[in-house]
């Protein structure tokens, strides 16, 4: 099994417990508004550590946003398989960089 694929069952698993001083229990408790909080400041921070040039601290601050966004999907029911399978059937895609630039002016 795979570190992400253990991650997604750990945080499902505190999704259905209540373990206390448990951070993952903790945002499942706040709910939505705090678990996307934390995926926006964890893709913020993310960037800063990317554009400092700081591979040591992008590599910790992509693992944090990795974390967040699962707890997301857990949160939003979403199975890891299904972003996997998404990514899959993204990975033979080639030549659709036009599609990708277009741009919708009514937005």
């Amino acid at each position: 099994m795979d570190i992400l694929q253990q991650l997604y069952e750990t945080v499902l698993e505190r999704k259905g417990e209540k373990r206390e001083g448990s951070y993952t229990c903790y945002l499942f408790e706040q709910g939505t508004d705090k678990i996307l909080k934390k995926c926006g400041e964890e893709c913020s921070e993310v960037i800063i550590a990317a554009k400092n040039g700081k591979n040591e601290e992008t590599v910790l601050e992509i693992s944090d946003l990795l974390y967040h966004l699962t707890v997301l999907m857990v949160n939003e029911g979403i199975d890891l398989k299904d972003v996997e399978a998404e990514l899959d059937r993204r990975h033979g895609k080639t030549g659709n960089l036009k599609t990708f630039h277009k741009v919708d002016k009514n937005t």
